[in-house]
């Protein structure tokens, strides 16, 4: 297939590691797992049994007895279920005091001269005796009435006392608390200089022959850490903390602009990101970072708005590129000699420059054809590949479909809707004229069609010995699409009434899967496989191992989420040594073992896309649309993808769906823009010696139109000396998605309280390092310190130890619900990661009853609200939007013209019975644009609209009372509790 690096050696001598991470991950031999996640809906019909709710209601608050850390307990079924249909029995909601603790607010004093030495200090939240904290309660559930939080008084030794802050959670830059932004900054990203952000960027070097770049320390910084301070009520040992003044991401994703200003010829950081721009220049500095060290990379992501990734054709020249460790040119080289000679920016090697690209200097030491050179001035390049980065001739795009059409498949809807769809895509798919497709059908047979271009109709071969699969006429089994369109046009009109009758309930998909990779192991390509029952007969038979409660907090716990039969991670390295993708839609109402089935996805860089309970009239639009993605979109095919970076750091572990070919080399047979994959780097060395860590991310690939290109991203990052400039620096979004990732493979090995404890563990450690920075120099006391970089790392930490991955135990997700988001997670690019883990809430009601339509009013008027009950008004409308499903929340006191509007006259219905179409009338045409917006917002997934009542369970809990991820659910902490005990345990 080619390898990236022909004839070479990649590495540098490099000793061996120790890695004391919380997560124990060694290195893995393959990639971890992903996923497309589809929470499981609420059936149509009330449910029954186990599966009424997921909801729980609010649970009071004990601080934790014993132990560094808290320990999740994993949650047993309730001793009693509500009957089916009512809601369950809610505990009444606790009483607000009527008095908040006071709380400081605002940084500590300037020094004399306004600045401070280069570190920061934890945040701190708490009284001085830990042991006697308890939170402020937590808000009533929506429809309960709640007394209002007393305003918050304000003392402090640091200065005048801030504002009373509004019911925004939006970050006060310039105070360094939290309060009503006067001006927000938190979506540019940058900080304030006031603030303690950085001043003017430093002169940049490392342009075309200019000079090295700067080092990491940057002049002029200002205190700049922020904090929270919880003060005791007199005569009280309550710590009092009013959630209004907590920092939430209402602005979304938002990016560490460092990374870009310091050195504007990186990459784009949707293409790379790393957990801190301030590489530490030595171990016992990494010793002390305590967070991820690494990177997440998004190789194929889409380029920004009216950018195009440059395609760069050196012809007869080769690629220019350096001979010791094969880096390819980039802007950070340096040219001297008069432009004869270049200096790679990676191993220093000092390189020829070839006759047919040499160009003078000028008197600046720049190349005079610079403009002309996007190698040298972009940070996104694609070459062009010669015929000696290819092992055969480029693959054409190849599509095969391996479809169940047992009876479930048939009654729920799925066969038609596919048949329909893959139809509708045939013109659409990439390629051209090249694109190849074939089918296979099962069920306790196996299914073969002859689509010669000879044939009117195609032909179909059953084979039955499930022992001994053969291939009959495997040359006419994979066709090409422009030749036998006609005969493939025929195949998928009469698909659906073919098996229309069929009361077949068995699968033998494994014999099924081991013929598609006979057929496929020629050319490689994508396999799409359609899933509706447990594999039942042949190799790779599953049995009903089904969720035991019995195994939750005992060291078998996870078993249940790993592959329990060997052959498909057999099958997953096999297709991936010939090139083969494989995406599972698994369509069904009972376990399908996603565990197993998802295995054949996470090696061979695929996805999982899960649709529980699935039924064509109410999923019919979401398959539609996430099938027609998955064969549109632009793929690249047979790749493989290495990272590089400067002498003295090393890739450690990387974590995504990919298959490990030597210690750094990912194969990856198909790769889109919605795939991204985590890495771990290291230092080799005690101390770097440089000033500049650059790293390169490059990726092999054949593209659609059947050339083969290297698509190559550039970045550089300063080396500091500085605990607290790695703090200033880091990048929560990229952070989180690494955790996330880690946790998710510790839950494959340890119990899932073990995965959520180390996600704890290691933000008290970093905090508690952080802390120290500032604790002798500074009166901290009882206050919780912390950069502003990381002011939400403690709510998505939070959100992701609620996530439908690691949450609770047995009774809070269905084990295959479980694993299917486990293995979207894993896939998952950092902004889509952020939105799941903390969804938007919108409240839109008096957006739709404003009759003026101004083109801003939608922003003006729904603005993101926290995702806590007391944001619920119940004389409101709200969508909460996850990137998955949305969610439209009508409240009791809703007018009924309003929904009678929106709904028609069923708005006194149940809403389960209830779809949410337009209408003839100004307000439901708002209500579908506002969905339509949020759709095209973010086009990977297609979320379902889902209609919930206020008080309306187990509906109601199951879809947005669960998913409120301040509010303590399901055993766990709400997101005061949470700030307040990792604190206590930051001061121990």
């Amino acid at each position: 297939m080619g390898t990236e690096n022909p004839n070479h050696a990649n590495n540098y001598s490099r000793p061996p590691q120790n890695n004391n991470s919380p997560f124990s991950s060694s290195r893995p031999v393959v990639g971890s797992q992903a996923s497309a996640f589809r929470p499981t809906p609420v059936l149509s019909t009330p449910p029954s049994g186990p599966e009424v709710s997921t909801f729980r209601p609010t649970a009071s608050y004990v601080p934790p007895t014993t132990g560094p850390f808290q320990r999740f307990s994993s949650p047993t079924p309730p001793p009693h279920t509500s009957p089916i249909g009512q809601p369950p029995a809610m505990r009444p909601p606790p009483t607000m005091r009527p008095q908040m603790p006071p709380m400081h607010m605002g940084s500590p004093p300037l020094s004399m001269n306004g600045t401070v030495n280069m570190q920061q200090s934890q945040p701190s939240l708490g009284p001085t005796n830990p042991s006697t904290v308890r939170a402020a309660p937590s808000s009533a559930w929506p429809g309960y009435t709640a007394t209002p939080p007393a305003p918050v008084s304000h003392q402090g030794s640091y200065g005048p006392a801030p504002p009373q802050p509004a019911a925004s959670g939006s970050f006060s830059s310039h105070q360094g608390g939290y309060g009503p932004a006067p001006s927000q900054q938190a979506a540019s990203g940058s900080f304030s200089s006031h603030q303690g952000g950085y001043g003017p960027a430093p002169p940049l070097g490392m342009y075309v022959g200019g000079p090295t770049p700067p080092a990491g320390g940057m002049s002029g910084l200002v205190e700049d850490f922020s904090s929270l301070s919880i003060g005791s009520v007199p005569g009280s040992f309550d710590a009092g903390l009013d959630s209004k003044v907590l920092p939430r991401p209402l602005d979304g994703d938002v990016e560490p602009s460092s990374f870009a200003q310091m050195y504007p010829m990186n990459c784009n950081s949707r293409y790379l990101r790393l957990t801190t721009s301030a590489i530490p220049n030595s171990q016992s500095l990494v010793s002390r970072w305590h967070l991820p060290l690494g990177a997440v990379v998004c190789p194929l992501a889409e380029a920004p708005e009216g950018e195009e990734v440059p395609v760069v054709n050196f012809a007869t020249t080769g690629i220019v590129r350096c001979r010791r460790c094969r880096t390819y040119v980039n802007p950070y080289v340096t040219f001297t000699d008069g432009g004869r000679k270049w200096r790679c920016n990676i191993c220093a090697l000092l390189n020829d420059v070839q006759n047919d690209y040499f160009a003078q200097l000028d008197a600046t030491g720049r190349r005079i054809d610079l403009d002309q050179r996007p190698e040298l001035t972009k940070g996104c390049v694609e070459f062009v590949a010669p015929a000696e980065y290819m092992v055969r001739p480029p693959m054409p795009p190849l599509y095969f479909f391996l479809i169940d059409v047992s009876i479930n498949s048939v009654r729920s809807g799925m066969l038609e809707v596919i048949a329909q769809t893959i139809k509708s895509c045939l013109d659409k798919l990439p390629g051209s004229t090249r694109t190849q497709i074939g089918f296979i059908t099962f069920d306790s047979t196996i299914h073969f069609y002859n689509m010669k271009s000879s044939l009117t109709q195609p032909q179909m071969m059953v084979v039955s010995d499930l022992d001994d699969i053969f291939v009959p006429l495997p040359d006419d089994l994979l066709v090409n699409l422009s030749e036998s369109r006609s005969v493939v046009d025929a195949f998928l009109d009469s698909l659906p009434s073919m098996f229309q009758d069929n009361v077949n309930v068995e699968s033998a998909f494994g014999p099924a899967l081991k013929a598609a990779f006979m057929v496929m192991s020629q050319l490689g390509g994508k396999l799409l496989i359609f899933q509706s029952t447990l594999p039942s007969l042949g190799v790779g038979r599953l049995r009903l191992r089904g969720d035991d409660i019995r195994a939750y907090g005992t060291d078998k716990e996870n078993a249940l989420r790993i592959p329990e039969d060997p052959f498909y991670k057999q099958m997953a390295a096999d297709f991936t040594k010939y090139q083969v993708a494989v995406n599972v839609y698994a369509v069904s109402d009972k376990y399908t073992d996603i565990a197993s089935l998802g295995t054949l996805a996470k090696y061979t860089g695929g996805q999982v896309y899960y649709y529980p309970s699935f039924h064509a009239a109410i999923h019919k639009d979401k398959l539609k649309h996430e099938l027609a993605r998955d064969l549109t979109r632009e793929t690249a095919w047979e790749a493989v993808m290495r990272i590089r970076c400067g002498k003295g750091v090393r890739f450690t572990s990387y974590h995504g769906n990919f298959m490990l070919r030597s210690t750094d080399l990912l194969a990856l047979p198909a790769v889109d823009c919605d795939k991204a994959y985590a890495m771990q780097f290291a230092l080799e060395e005690t101390l770097l010696t440089t000033q500049i860590v650059y790293f390169q991310v490059a990726l092999l690939h054949t593209s659609s139109c059947g050339e083969r290109r290297i698509r190559v991203h550039t970045a550089a990052a300063s080396v500091v000396a500085d605990l607290g400039e790695m703090y200033r620096q880091a990048d929560t979004g990229a952070i989180v998605s690494l955790l996330g990732r880690l946790a998710i493979e510790k839950s494959l090995s340890y119990k899932l309280e073990e995965a959520r404890n180390a996600i704890q563990l290691r933000i008290v450690k970093a905090l508690k390092e952080y802390r120290n920075l500032y604790a002798v120099q500074h009166r901290v006391g009882t206050r919780m310190i912390y950069p502003d970089s990381l002011k939400y790392l403690l709510l998505y930490a939070l959100a992701l130890c609620k996530s439908t991955a690691l949450r609770g135990g047995y009774a809070d997700s269905q084990l295959d619900e479980r694993c299917a988001a486990g293995y979207t997670m894993m896939a998952l690019p950092v902004k889509k990661m952020l939105k799941l883990l903390y969804p938007s809430l919108l409240r839109v009601d008096e957006y739709l009853v404003k009759s003026s339509m101004q083109s801003d009013d939608f922003e003006k008027l729904c603005r993101r609200l926290p995702l806590a009950a007391q944001s619920l008004d119940s004389r409101g409308i709200y969508i909460y939007d996850d990137g998955f499903r949305l969610v439209v929340w009508f409240g009791q006191m809703v007018s009924p013209d309003i929904s009678r509007n929106l709904v028609g006259e069923d708005f006194a219905a149940d809403f389960s019975r209830v779809s949410l179409v337009q209408r003839e009338n100004e307000m439901s045409r708002k209500l579908m644009g506002i969905i339509k917006k949020l759709r095209e917002a973010d086009t990977s997934y297609y979320p379902l609209c889902h209609l919930v009542r206020q008080g309306e369970q187990p509906r109601e809990g199951f879809f947005l009372l669960s998913n409120l991820v301040e509010e303590q659910v399901g055993g766990m902490n709400s997101y005061v509790d949470w700030i307040l005990q990792i604190h206590r345990q930051v001061q121990q």
